[in-house]
């Protein structure tokens, strides 16, 4: 699944193209994906000028002139396809302008888009509940110790709940728990505040370095250029089972399972 980086990816990509620009034609190719497209879709943006793009957790987020924002969701395989050469049976949703194409594909239909005005998006059910962004300012220690204070809950899980964290997903969790240096198996209540202080950055520092190098490329995932991303390359113990740990004083990767998903780590630097 297309994870915050990856969408961030996506979001930047398409900005170059459709920031600014006046939408000429809208294409609803199929009745829905996960759920069946807004019924005005073609209407309200059909002549809207872009304002802005911009994401939140794990949604992209197109703004219009109009007071309207196209919301996105990539689900397990979507992208989107800029100025392609032709037509694919899974675009499900074309948008064009006076200079560009972009199709939204999404072979597994997981994916979703919705129709928003900008006072709705504040109450919107998938964002009412959601935590701080992590690239943004109001993820900070403070909110990490008050989140899991307490909490017996492996910390692993704590940062994949998107009610503490919006938009972390499991790769990314595991990167930065090895960069801090913290056992993804300790409740969140007993993780220190020093051990805190290197999480929030270790965080932060993991997600910018795959935005920089156009996020992972696991599945179908590929930034809309075409290009495959090439994070995957640099994990230090996300998919390493059986690898050696890249620190001089870590030992061997171990895989176990955590709330049905894996996690990898060193047992003996993650402590």
């Amino acid at each position: 699944m297309p994870e915050l980086p990856e969408v961030e990816t996506t979001v930047r990509g398409l900005a170059r193209f459709l920031e600014g620009e006046t939408i000429t034609r809208v294409t609803v190719n199929r009745p829905d994906m996960r759920r069946p497209f807004p019924p005005d879709l073609v209407q309200a943006l059909t002549g809207a000028s872009v304002v802005r793009l911009g994401r939140r957790a794990k949604y992209g987020l197109i703004h219009t002139s109009r007071d309207h924002a196209l919301v996105f969701h990539l689900g397990m395989s979507g992208r989107w396809r800029i100025d392609p050469e032709g037509d694919e049976k899974h675009d499900h949703l074309v948008i064009e302008t006076a200079e560009h194409r972009f199709a939204l594909n999404d072979p597994r239909r997981f994916g979703s888009v919705d129709l928003m005005t900008n006072g709705e998006l504040v109450t919107w059910k998938p964002f009412a509940a959601l935590g701080p962004e992590p690239l943004g300012e109001d993820l900070t220690a403070e909110h990490l110790r008050e989140a899991t204070r307490g909490r017996k809950q492996a910390i692993k899980l704590l940062l994949l709940d998107q009610r503490i964290v919006a938009g972390l997903g499991n790769i990314y969790v595991c990167e930065a728990l090895w960069r801090a240096r913290i056992d993804p198996r300790k409740a969140g209540g007993k993780v220190t505040m020093p051990q805190i202080r290197r999480l929030v950055p270790a965080i932060r520092e993991v997600l910018e370095q795959s935005i920089r190098e156009g996020g992972s490329t696991l599945r179908d995932f590929a930034r809309p250029d075409g290009e495959l991303g090439y994070f995957a390359k640099m994990f230090d113990v996300y998919g390493r089972e059986g690898g050696a740990c890249h620190r001089e004083d870590g030992g061997t990767i171990r895989r176990i399972v955590q709330g049905g998903r894996s996690t990898w780590f060193c047992g003996v630097c993650q402590r």
